[in-house]
């Protein structure tokens, strides 16, 4: 297949890359910059420029193509509703570009929202979605277009991660406290970059409209847990915040650090026989170059 990937020389979009490269596919990645399209090109992808405000350049790029992964995301969490409705236009040109056909349409959403008391599984509907990319995926599927919907974990981890676990590393560094909320038992689920790549490329091969697919590995470390490494590595003490503490002591992480979102992946594993093999997000902690910087 010739796929069009989104956030393809991103964290999570430059291992599927490799992962669809390695598994026969040709890959097609959209790049905003000249520094993007050269690592695209130096990786063995086509590239095809354009951004997610250029709607356009979105509907070419998946009419050029068998497939969409859709990974892009301005992650501006100051401006979080402007984001998510850039995140909805996108989605939305890309299923228009491909209404019709048979071509799998991958949106990428999150694990937070559902507030069940037990791991989510992918017949659970969230409650609350912290991002509306899942709701406009299933809109989608209802009107023809065969998108479906990869749930990723909080924690997407592996060398050069720059998201949830790092900022509560360099929160760590700048108040010299490793902190979680409360008694630390909310939970959150992590998978491997690499086992998240095989799992989209998974989907694009085997998934059904409508369907969404878990990338949780680990289904739910303790908050209490990730603080004691981080301050084990660092020689910082661990305390906990009240939920009012969090907002100064967090910042903008504030309004994720509290929440529990165990899932299961037990049902992906079965439906697309996907198989996490790398390691947990506790052992990467431990051993990766998390505390190397």
């Amino acid at each position: 297949m010739r796929v069009f990937v989104t956030g393809a020389s991103g964290f999570v979009g430059s291992a599927i890359v490799q992962e669809l490269l390695g598994a026969g596919h040709r890959v097609l990645g959209l790049a905003r910059s000249e520094e993007s399209a050269q690592v695209l090109s130096a990786a063995g992808a086509e590239v095809h420029r354009g951004s997610l405000d250029d709607l356009g350049s979105l509907q070419r790029g998946a009419a050029a193509a068998d497939g969409v992964i859709h990974t892009a995301y301005n992650h501006n969490f100051v401006e979080y509703e402007a984001a998510g409705q850039t995140d909805r236009r996108a989605i939305e040109a890309l299923g228009k570009a491909l209404a019709g056909s048979e071509r799998p349409l991958i949106v990428t959403a999150g694990l937070a929202g559902f507030n069940l008391g037990r791991p989510a599984t992918e017949d659970d509907s969230p409650a609350a979605s912290l991002r509306m990319s899942e709701a406009v995926a299933m809109e989608l599927a209802a009107q023809g277009v065969r998108a479906m919907v990869v749930r990723l974990a909080a924690s997407v981890h592996d060398r050069n991660d720059h998201g949830f676990v790092p900022t509560l590393i360099n929160i760590a560094r700048q108040t010299g406290e490793a902190a979680y909320v409360g008694e630390g038992h909310n939970c959150w689920p992590a998978v491997h970059r690499l086992d998240a790549a095989r799992l989209y490329r998974l989907a694009l091969e085997q998934g059904t409209a409508g369907a969404r697919y878990h990338g949780a590995a680990d289904e739910g470390i303790p908050l209490r847990d990730i603080a004691a490494i981080i301050g084990r590595h660092l020689n910082l003490p661990v305390v906990s915040k009240t939920p009012e503490e969090a907002a100064g002591h967090f910042g903008w992480m504030a309004r994720f650090v509290g929440l529990g979102m165990p899932a299961s992946s037990a049902l992906t594993q079965q439906r697309l026989g996907w198989h996490p093999t790398q390691p947990g997000l506790l052992a990467d902690l431990e051993h990766g170059d998390y505390f190397s910087k």
